[in-house]
């Protein structure tokens, strides 16, 4: 209970210390050279309270204070520490808490690392922040307060959804949200800068760190959810289109677009209106996805409440955001005359332009499936799901060229090229279609399009291996992340083609075997953990007079009360082999799933090897010039 108040009043004092950064803010924005040491200050104290009130929610979880409605919604005294804690942010409530930590922790970030640039520019970044900043203490202290109390005390809680209960999970809301919330910084300050005209080389060159900070956290924090969906929810794919993976890749698409206008722009002084445009949508989308997650209106694993009245104060508060923002683009900034001109057929930044307008063709593609149901449902009542055929035949017909443009793009110079020493392209080309040819050939359907996919993704792994040798370390940064690209458009299209799957119903026992591999079920085991029961299956896998034993196994947890299947996978250089259990009704047998995926851990290291190089260029001092 005292941890509870001390994160209520702190988190009272946060709000309230919003109207001396205000008021701080206009009256420095005019009067003074040098930005007011107390904006800082301030700045800090509001950060400072902020964690104070994280802390106690924190600590509220550790010693089980069921007198907080939130621990008690989401924790139990039989759950384990690491749970506990990670039950924080595992909720709602927690997880608006974490966001408001994150957005006054960026702010304050902002003041310490913009101290060169202009004192204009940095006050009115730190008052549209607060703007945001407020609206989240608002909506936190109105209707998603972490820290009601309830009377009498429970002696018990319900518990933490058993599938939240996973050491990847615990750890993808925070990152995830740095993602999230970075895209805060920069909506804030793009609105400064275009008040200001300030749209230049210079602040390219400083919004760009923030630019790959969101971008870095944001494909790390998608990648723990693609891990944990693998192997927690039995799914046996990295990816499945499920709406709540789909509204966390929408931002990304949209940050991934504006880091490379944003290397035009500060190379080039062009793109400034795309750039603007690119740095409200990507907010948009990130709250966006804030609204539907807690709004309820989407049926998915990951959602965190099933209350329409908060996610309509979220999209009340989005609209107005918006409406700010696109208020301030069309009154303050001016437009680019003669930038058209500029342009190149054969030019780095035009290739990035055309790259730009599929990485847009394919947001729009996964925004329109994972919006449209939900507007189905509310004109018509009728719900449908668009699945992962909708998302594969709008998007695969255009990876193609986007990947030929993403392996000649860095091969061309910026403002005028030429094809005439870039022989070499058309070769690559020509070898990767072969080398996919021969591959896929034994294929019965989609022979066509599978080889000129497979070839293209080739074309750009060996430009970019080519790059690693002929220009050492110019430019690493980026034939790194390209590289990671190519691997994992590769890997993508292997799992997809070479995967295999076995579905039957056995008891112990028993065994099935088809022309492929055959199953043994040998034995089935009780054992009685802290917080569940568990029932662990022994499976030997025979294939190509290879033996595996694999183990999948069934929890029943004891709060709340529920059985989740954890699949055994068997990890190899080039393939996992994938097996879960699950019970069926009223009988002594078991439904096995068996998969062979190849390639999946070059999925995971794939995208690692992108993360790498944003991570490189983040610390890069000197650019390509």
């Amino acid at each position: 209970m005292l941890y509870s108040s001390i994160g209520y009043y702190s988190l009272i004092l946060g709000l309230i210390i919003s109207l001396p950064i205000f008021f701080f803010s206009i009256r420095n924005f005019r009067n003074q050279e040098v930005l007011d040491y107390k904006i800082v200050i301030f700045s800090f104290i509001q950060l400072f309270l902020v964690i104070i009130s994280f802390l106690g929610l924190v600590f509220s979880f550790i010693f089980s204070d069921f007198s907080n409605e939130t621990v008690f919604n989401n924790s139990h005294t039989t759950k384990p520490l690491f749970y506990k804690i990670s039950g924080t942010w595992g909720n709602h409530e927690g997880s608006l808490l974490l966001w408001l930590l994150v957005l006054t922790l960026f702010i304050f970030l902002f003041l310490i690392k913009s101290k060169d640039l202009l004192k204009k520019y940095r006050i009115l970044t730190v008052m549209f922040q607060q703007i945001i900043i407020t609206g989240f203490f608002v909506f936190l202290i109105k209707s998603s307060n972490p820290f009601n109390y309830l009377f009498p005390i429970p002696d018990e809680g319900l518990g933490l959804n058993p599938i939240l209960q996973d050491p990847a999970l615990a750890i993808h809301p925070p990152i995830l949200y740095l993602g999230y919330v970075g895209s805060s910084i920069i909506f804030s300050s793009v609105l400064a800068a275009t008040t200001l005209n300030y749209i230049s080389k210079t602040w390219a060159t400083h919004i760009k760190n923030w630019v790959l900070v969101s971008w870095i956290f944001l494909t790390f924090g998608i990648l723990l959810g693609s891990i944990w969906a693998y192997y927690e929810l039995g799914w046996g794919g990295f990816w499945f289109w499920d709406p709540v993976e789909n509204v966390s890749l929408m931002p990304w698409l949209a940050l991934t677009t504006l880091l490379h206008c944003i290397l035009v722009l500060e190379k080039r002084s062009n793109l400034k209106s795309w750039a603007i445009i690119l740095s409200i949508a990507t907010f948009t989308l990130s709250m966006c996805g804030t609204f539907l997650v807690r709004s309820g209106i989407l049926n998915s694993v990951h959602t965190f409440a099933n209350d329409p009245e908060r996610g309509l104060f979220i999209l009340t508060f989005l609209f107005i955001l918006i409406f700010i923002s696109l208020l301030i683009f069309f009154i303050f900034h001016k437009s680019e005359k003669h930038s058209s001109s500029s342009f190149f057929l054969l030019s780095k930044e035009t290739s990035i332009l055309i790259n730009n307008w599929f990485m847009m063709y394919f947001l729009s593609v996964v925004l329109i499936g994972t919006i449209y149901p939900i507007f189905l449902d509310v004109i018509s009542s009728q719900k449908i799901s668009v699945g992962p055929p909708f998302y594969h035949k709008l998007i695969i017909p255009f990876l193609i060229p986007f990947l030929i443009f993403m392996a000649i793009g860095p091969q061309l110079k910026w403002i005028k090229s030429g094809l005439e020493e870039k022989l070499y392209l058309i070769i690559f080309f020509i070898i990767s279609l072969f080398l996919s040819f021969f591959i896929v050939k034994n294929l019965n359907n989609n022979f066509l399009i599978n080889t000129i996919l497979i070839g293209s993704a080739f074309y750009l792994f060996f430009i970019t291996i080519r790059d690693f040798f002929i220009k050492r370390l110019k430019n690493i940064e980026q034939n790194i992340a390209h590289f990671g690209f190519s691997l994992l458009i590769l890997s993508i299209l292997f799992n997809n083609i070479f995967s295999s799957e076995l579905i039957t119903n056995l008891k112990v026992g028993e065994s099935f075997k088809n022309d492929r591999f055959e199953i043994i079920f040998n034995d089935l085991k009780k054992f009685e953990e802290k917080n569940y029961l568990s029932f662990k299956g022994n499976f030997s896998i025979k294939e190509d007079k290879v033996e595996d034993n694999l183990e999948p196994e069934l929890r029943v947890y004891n709060q709340p009360n529920i059985i989740t299947s954890e699949a055994d996978i068997k990890t190899t250089f080039f393939t996992d082999k994938f097996i879960t259990m699950n019970t069926v009704q009223n009988e002594e047998y078991f439904n096995i799933r068996y998969q062979v995926k190849p390639f999946m851990l070059w999925i995971w290291i794939s995208v690692l090897i992108i993360s790498l190089g944003g991570l490189m260029s983040l610390f890069k001092k000197k650019y390509e010039k």
